[in-house]
């Protein structure tokens, strides 16, 4: 692709994410508070989350890639699931990627 493209291609992107999320305000209350949505909606925004940590976990240009982030990732879901503190989990993961990093230099 050529440069302009990708421009127009993430300009476009975050025009639609706009939109959305804009779109999202105008919605009544009740559509959203209803039994049968409320728990989708709440579901949203973790499945793309999830979606997003594994492409920038897994994804190495077009290839599958296990590196210091999928231990990283795997050491903030035990301590998430252990219901360490939010700031604890960021740095438990930085720290274990770093030490995955120093002593296997090829797990770049």
């Amino acid at each position: 692709m050529t440069e302009p493209i990708i421009w127009w291609t993430i300009a476009g992107a975050i025009a639609v994410i706009f939109l959305t999320k804009l779109a999202g305000h105008f919605l009544p209350e009740s559509w959203v508070s209803s039994p049968k949505i409320a728990p989708i909606v709440a579901l949203v925004s973790v499945a793309l989350l999830a979606g997003l940590v594994a492409q920038q976990t897994f994804d190495g240009g077009g290839r599958l890639v296990i590196d210091a982030r999928l231990a990283a990732l795997a050491v903030a879901a035990i301590a998430l699931w252990r219901r360490a503190p939010f700031i604890l989990v960021v740095i438990l993961a930085a720290l274990t990627a770093a030490l995955v990093r120093l002593l296997l230099p090829s797990a770049l």
